[in-house]
């Protein structure tokens, strides 16, 4: 395994901690792909769209070699397992899977923007993340505890359980 890249995993529906393990699991069983790092589970209020329950949330660190819009590609087959239904923006789901940062290098695609670009806003994304690397670079060389985060980017997460299984 060559690259190294954080994922943000979120589910509000059904059984929330369930979900996020056996999306690690998923992940891990994909080629190319190994797990190296769960933050604790953080429980977050959602951000955005209609009126839903209250998201779980991990970070996890995988070391990878592979691109990372293949990557991406097996984030969605991950979420495609577990039933994700794209319907509405911001809206309740089984499992959300988005690649945060990879191998501290800035990506602009139509597919894929990494750093995730509202990361820097989001409790749900900043908690779990600082938990798993106390101070990841970013792609301009800057540290992530350097940089001004976002309003509301620290209020509204709790802790929920312990780290997830990463093998």
């Amino acid at each position: 395994m060559t690259d190294s890249a954080f994922l943000g995993l979120g589910s509000n529906v059904g059984d929330r901690l369930a979900t996020l393990q056996r999306a690690v699991d998923l992940l891990g069983e994909e080629p190319s792909i190994m797990p190296t790092r769960c933050s604790r589970v953080w429980e977050t209020r959602p951000v955005g769209g209609p009126p839903q329950p209250d998201f779980l949330n991990v970070v996890i660190r995988v070391a990878v070699d592979l691109s990372a819009l293949d990557l991406l590609a097996a984030c969605h087959r991950v979420e495609a397992a577990l039933g994700r239904v794209r319907e509405v923006r911001w809206g309740p789901r089984t499992i959300d899977i988005d690649v945060l940062l990879f191998d501290a290098v800035a990506i602009d695609t139509p597919d894929l923007i990494v750093p995730h670009p509202r990361m820097r806003e989001r409790a749900f994304v900043m908690m779990p993340l600082l938990d798993v690397e106390p101070d990841p670079r970013m792609p301009d060389g800057s540290h992530l505890v350097d940089v001004r985060s976002g309003p509301g980017s620290v209020g509204g997460v709790w802790p929920f359980a312990p780290p997830l299984r990463t093998h």
